[in-house]
């Protein structure tokens, strides 16, 4: 292959009657310059790519050429961003996600060269191929979007092909819930049963069960009748994790019901017994929702124990979290504001109440426009 020089950094193959332009990048961390190679038909077109790619590198919009693979960033990102500030929760979704999806997918691709239709395609095939539906398909776009906008601030990536992909749309699914009388039936069919104290914390009070689960008898004031919620313990894979509620706004101080009150009374003196029962080998936890031995109980096994309580009573079905629907939906009904059984619930923004809640919104304004015309006539 015969190649000569034609001017600075362009060259020509007699052979292959092509223009060879030599890209380079300048010397990187402890290597010696970095260089490309890209090939033309014609010396204009030779010409303007290297033009092209100084003037680019002049005003510093390229980076440094990379063989690293998408699972080797990953790992990375996962190792040394995602692990040091992030719930275990959080990391053990991502690393599933990545492990059983995006790894066998689009693992063995240079970084640099994902583009926006690969990301594309990797939404059809989740979709298409896994029946995977857009909601949990969304955690995967936001899972790429937050790792490669990573790769874009340490200069790994110019840009992100995330940021030019149509994500999935997240679709509201509906919240199933309790009326007031299908509460009062639960609650007299579930009085004396061990799971009693855990339905009542998620009816009258809305609470979710990882904070059920991780709620401390020290966060309970019996004389300010009041519970505060700060704590929660949930399941990441088959281990269980304590941590701090879901968010700022999580972090709450809820008033304690005459029954609610009488309930955890009842609920100190069982635990008093069985520890007098056991022993030394009765478990001193502090939690307030545990068994006779004092061992708290796991956020799966209390949803499957109410499962299961519904359906051998032949009560409608419900799942544990559909109790905390029900608060919202008996508060609504008595008047209480949106913005209030949010603040109760302790979601980050009225905006999220009112998104899991629309059939509380009347959506026919009927009330407001009943009030506009009793004033004018």
């Amino acid at each position: 292959m015969a190649r000569k020089k034609v001017e600075r950094n362009i060259s020509y193959d007699t052979t292959r009657k092509l223009y060879y332009v030599c890209m380079n990048y300048g010397s990187d961390t402890g290597r010696s310059n970095v260089k490309q190679y890209a090939t033309f038909s014609t010396l204009p077109a030779a010409r303007k790519a290297l033009y092209n790619f100084e003037a680019d590198k002049e005003t510093c919009q390229l980076v440094m050429p990379r063989s690293t693979t998408l699972d080797q960033w990953l790992d990375y990102w996962m190792r040394e961003i995602v692990v040091p500030s992030r719930a275990e929760t959080t990391v053990y979704t991502y690393q599933k996600i990545i492990d059983n999806h995006v790894s066998p997918a689009l693992g063995d691709m240079p970084i640099q060269k994902i583009r926006p239709v690969h990301i594309q395609q990797y939404y059809s095939m989740l979709q298409r191929d896994k029946e995977l539906s857009p909601n949990t398909i969304r955690r995967h776009h936001d899972l790429l979007s937050s790792a490669l906008h990573m790769a874009v601030k340490q200069e790994v990536l110019f840009l992100s092909p995330v940021e030019r992909v149509e994500p999935p749309k997240t679709v509201n699914t509906e919240a199933h819930y309790y009326t007031p009388e299908h509460l009062r039936e639960l609650f007299a069919t579930v009085e004396g049963h061990w799971l009693e104290l855990i339905v009542k914390l998620a009816g009258y009070l809305g609470l979710r069960r990882e904070e059920i689960c991780g709620l401390r008898w020290s966060s309970v004031n019996f004389e300010q009748r009041t519970i505060y919620i700060k704590e929660a313990r949930t399941s990441a894979g088959g281990a269980i994790v304590e941590k701090e509620t879901k968010n700022r706004s999580s972090t709450r101080t809820l008033y304690m019901s005459g029954e609610l009150q009488d309930l955890l009374c009842r609920e100190q003196e069982r635990q008093a017994f069985n520890r007098k029962r056991f022993g030394k080998r009765y478990l001193e936890s502090g939690f307030v929702a545990v068994d006779d031995r004092g061992n708290p109980y796991a956020p799966n096994a209390i949803s499957l124990a109410f499962s299961r309580f519904i359906k051998q009573n032949s009560l409608p079905k419900l799942t544990l979290h559909g109790l905390r629907h029900s608060f919202a939906t008996v508060a609504s009904a008595q008047g209480v504001p949106l913005f209030d059984i949010g603040r109760a619930l302790g979601h980050s923004t009225p905006a999220t109440t009112g998104r899991i809640y629309t059939h509380l919104v009347d959506q026919t304004h009927a009330s407001t426009i009943d009030r506009v015309a009793e004033a004018v006539r």
